[in-house]
């Protein structure tokens, strides 16, 4: 795990530009790297069109059959590629969709009646991009018609035996298995879309919950201020002895408002382990890194310490995921007997790109920010750089030792 010298802290990981993910399944891609990554994924497949490729090699074919059938396949593969890459993704409107799956079942047909056997297996396609597109009723149907249309004109040009195992069966394996892939990328867009919801519902449930604290807050303070103002100015003509203790009391009352408002911010703004536990776990995996996280934090740690953890908690994830470069990431956190006494422990291991080397660093900024913040609770950092990846450990005696030199291990 890299880390920046010039890396700011207090920044949550939620809110950092990260690393650019690997492409993933259902999501449209955004950069031409994450284009030509899901083209590869699915034009993997069109190996299988060595048959048909291997018959316009061979010249049996007369020259204008030959080129018509580059022309066929090349014509094929396009719409199906577009066809296909599309819908995992944006799905285009229904009427192109069908229109599309004609295409290239006619074409299918053509090429299959006119050049012979090696051509059939274009229906294999036929049956995987119904798969993919149709919803699940017409892509049963569609699958069985694109496979006995096959077999039919199979038999035409070869024996039966051949065809059946051959082509019948991956024809109809790979359309069902393409449902079953377009039901999850379906699901992973809902799943998606419902972790947006309940973020944008736990934001508004803090803005509530703020709203009602700070009414709590001033609406005693605010309502006394505003009597005690208005009984000042009642008193101030005949009585202003007694109208100086009310204004008295109204700076009394405003000062502890403003305390008491400070003391609420203070306590919004505050990091908490839990918190980053849930943000290190969702940054982790917006990212495409694989996160073992806890769900849970110590319970009974003072507010101090927690702080802290919390904010080395923040600085690693949010490292791992700009310039780790990793696929895996573990949190642990935990008691801890050494020599040196009880200490809990918060442990972040990536297998990502090692770590910076010793060098001389500039104090507040990346992992020495840190060490100066676990300094104030008597705590202790260490890193460890190894042939792959990056261990960040950071220690804080749950009896802490004023006369304990705390030990920092890299920058």
């Amino acid at each position: 795990m890299a880390v920046p010298e010039g890396h700011p802290e207090g920044v949550s990981p939620l809110n950092q530009g990260h690393k650019e993910p690997a492409v993933r399944i259902g999501l449209t891609p955004e950069t031409r790297r994450q284009m030509w990554q899901k083209l590869m994924w699915v034009g993997i497949w069109l190996a299988f069109m060595g048959a048909p490729i291997g018959d316009l090699l061979d010249g049996d074919h007369t020259t204008a059959a030959t080129v018509l059938g580059w022309l066929g396949l090349a014509t094929f593969v396009t719409v199906y590629l577009a066809l296909v890459l599309r819908h995992t993704a944006r799905p285009p409107a229904r009427a192109t969709v069908y229109g599309l799956l004609g295409f290239l079942a006619a074409l299918a047909v053509v090429l299959s009646l006119t050049l012979g056997s090696p051509w059939l297996v274009l229906f294999v396609y036929v049956s995987v991009s119904c798969g993919a597109t149709l919803p699940m009723t017409l892509a049963t149907w569609s699958i069985l018609v694109t496979t006995a249309t096959m077999t039919v004109i199979g038999t035409r040009a070869t024996h039966v035996g051949d065809v059946v195992p051959g082509l019948v069966i991956p024809a109809i394996l790979g359309g069902f298995a393409m449902t079953g892939v377009r039901h999850l990328i379906r699901t992973s867009v809902e799943l998606r879309e419902a972790r947006a919801t309940v973020a944008q519902l736990a934001a508004n449930e803090e803005r509530l919950r703020m709203a009602r604290d700070l009414h709590d807050l001033l609406g005693h303070s605010l309502s006394l201020i505003t009597l005690k103002s208005e009984l000042a100015g009642r008193m101030l003509p005949g009585h202003p002895d007694q109208a100086a203790q009310q204004v008295a009391d109204i700076e009394q009352v405003s000062r502890q408002a403003l305390v008491d408002v400070r003391a609420a911010v203070s306590g919004y703004r505050r990091a908490t382990l839990p918190a980053e536990l849930a943000g290190a776990r969702t940054a982790l995996s917006a990212a495409g890194i694989e996160a073992d996280v806890p769900t849970k934090a110590p319970e009974g740690l003072p507010a101090a310490e927690e702080e802290v953890l919390a904010w080395v908690l923040r600085e690693a994830a949010t490292n791992v995921v700009r310039h780790s470069g990793a696929r895996h990431c573990t949190v642990t956190i935990g008691e801890r007997q050494t020599l040196d006494g009880r200490f809990l422990e918060l442990r972040v291991q990536d297998d990502g790109k090692p770590g910076p080397g010793p060098a001389s660093p500039v104090p507040g900024n990346g992992l020495t920010g840190l060490a100066e913040r676990l300094e104030k609770v008597s705590g202790v950092l260490e890193t460890d750089s190894g042939r792959k990846g990056f261990t960040l450990v950071a220690r804080i005696p749950l009896i802490p030792d004023p006369s304990t030199t705390p030990l920092v291990s890299g920058s």
